[in-house]
């Protein structure tokens, strides 16, 4: 695929340090989440002989997280090497509110939610569909003293959107941090489009572009206005090839959750102008992966 000169990709990459790794994930066909590992986890951190020190720092939270992940069992976090990225962003951007779509056990929203409230910051809002582990997030959030900016909205990423749209909490995005499944990346991204929260100056980050990797969504913000205007004014549905783009993932929350179904009613804005870079980083395993940032620096009439 070619890509425009907006386009950038960071090839500077710093070496894994192996100490910090987590356990491997498991092999394909076992369980890697969702088997009451979370549970364990919130037990495992509230049970820690140093709950005192941790109780109201975010830190020690996000530490006793990852002495789980490198000592007992996987989880699917963020982590801290790619977890910097979006921290340094977060300095950077000093966003007013911040969305994360996908919580998982609450690693990223307690991270970037305290990078949000550091940088002057309001509210982070965290979208996880599975109520477990919103549970979970609500509890180590709180845990963390990070109630007060850290707000989980049990659902579909889609219904949440709308939902906070309608209620009026929700009108601008400044930084949103995408990390749930994969197939609904793009059309989430449209419908934030749609909604008029994502305008100049959003920022996107995007976790999991390299593994397992996410053509779709790279595709669009890396494409032309152009492009993008000929695929709108074609009535090209807001969905994409989800068994063909994304394999096996495409049905991993599919025996516990149900179906997932990709939002298709917003065909998104065209016309918005993005920047996107590509910063290559490691998953907690050592695991190679990278974060797409994108930026939107216009609007094309």
């Amino acid at each position: 695929m070619d890509l425009p000169a907006s386009t950038i990709e960071s090839s500077k990459q710093a070496r894994f340090d192996e100490k910090k790794a987590y356990v491997p994930q498991e092999e394909q066909g076992q369980a890697f989440f969702d088997d009451g590992r979370e549970v364990e986890l919130l037990h495992f951190v509230y049970g820690h002989p140093s709950i005192a020190e941790i109780r109201g720092s975010p830190q020690k939270v996000l530490e006793a997280i990852d002495e789980y992940g490198r000592t007992k069992k996987y989880l699917m976090n963020v982590g801290d090497d790619k977890g910097k990225i979006v921290s340094d962003l977060i300095a950077e951007v000093k966003p007013q509110t911040m969305v994360e779509l996908g919580g998982y056990v609450g690693y990223s929203a307690l991270l970037f939610g305290d990078a949000v409230r550091k940088a002057g910051g309001r509210r982070y809002f965290s979208l996880e569909r599975n109520p477990e582990f919103g549970a979970v997030i609500m509890a180590l959030a709180d845990l963390a003293g990070l109630s007060d900016v850290v707000k989980v909205v049990i659902g579909s990423s889609a219904d949440s959107i709308k939902l906070l749209h309608s209620q009026g909490d929700l009108r601008h995005i400044d930084l949103m941090f995408l990390d749930h499944w994969k197939p609904a990346y793009l059309s989430d991204l449209k419908l934030c489009e749609h909604l008029d929260l994502v305008t100049l100056g959003t920022v996107l980050a995007a976790d999991n572009v390299i593994k397992p990797g996410n053509p779709p969504y790279l595709e669009y913000v890396r494409s032309s206005v152009e492009k993008k205007k000929k695929a709108y004014d074609s009535e090209q549905s807001n969905g994409v090839d989800v068994k063909s783009s994304f394999g096996r993932n495409a049905d991993m929350y599919k025996e516990r959750e149900g179906e997932e179904k990709i939002s298709t009613e917003a065909k998104g804005n065209p016309n918005l102008v993005y920047e996107s870079e590509l910063v290559h980083s490691y998953e907690p395993t050592g695991d190679p992966d990278g974060v797409e940032i994108t930026r939107c620096v216009g609007k094309s009439e």
